[in-house]
């Protein structure tokens, strides 16, 4: 099964999906920003609980960082209830998931998926994405069965939105459309 990492993921993962004739599903995860800068990942969370830190949360109290990957958490549960509508998760437990977004920058989004899928007992994981940098693909290797990136950028400033035409948010309608057939 495909997974999409809501927002932007989920608009790949839909191509990913009518191309293998599999079925479609959304994981909510949501990166946790640098308070001071937000494109700073500290971390990611997802609506079910998985977290990931990163070494950039190292600087700042256990207090802060708590109450920010709280907060993220809120708003995740608060997303996943938006776009299923009560539908519940596809099983995962014994399957091929393969989790998708639509570019991989710290990494930290794409590790709190995998912790995710882990947690629900796929058999196997698959990550992919149009886009990464290389740290990214090597940081990721070992925790997935399988790394799928299309480009693997080998520049210093990395930054997703260089690589698409139009990198506009995704709006919550976009994702339940791509959602509805699944």
């Amino acid at each position: 099964m495909v997974l999409g990492i809501a927002r932007g993921g989920v608009i790949v993962a839909k191509a990913v999906a009518d191309e293998l004739g599999t079925p479609l599903d959304v994981i909510v995860i949501r990166k946790v920003g640098h308070p001071l800068q937000r494109e700073l990942a500290l971390g990611a969370v997802s609506a079910s609980g998985e977290s990931v830190v990163t070494q950039y949360a190292a600087d700042l109290p256990l207090e802060v960082l708590t109450a920010l990957f709280e907060a993220q958490a809120q708003g995740a549960r608060r997303m996943e209830t938006s776009l299923r509508h009560d539908a519940p998760p596809l099983e995962l437990q014994g399957r091929c998931a393969i989790v998708v977004d639509d570019g991989i920058a710290t990494s930290a989004t794409m590790e709190c998926a995998i912790a995710h899928v882990r947690r629900a007992e796929a058999a196997r994981v698959v990550c992919a994405a149009p886009v990464a940098p290389l740290e990214s693909v090597e940081h990721l290797r070992p925790l997935c069965d399988r790394i799928a990136v299309v480009v693997v950028a080998r520049e210093r400033e990395f930054a997703v939105g260089r690589y698409y035409v139009d990198f506009g948010e995704v709006g919550d309608a976009q994702v339940l459309a791509a959602l509805a057939p699944a």
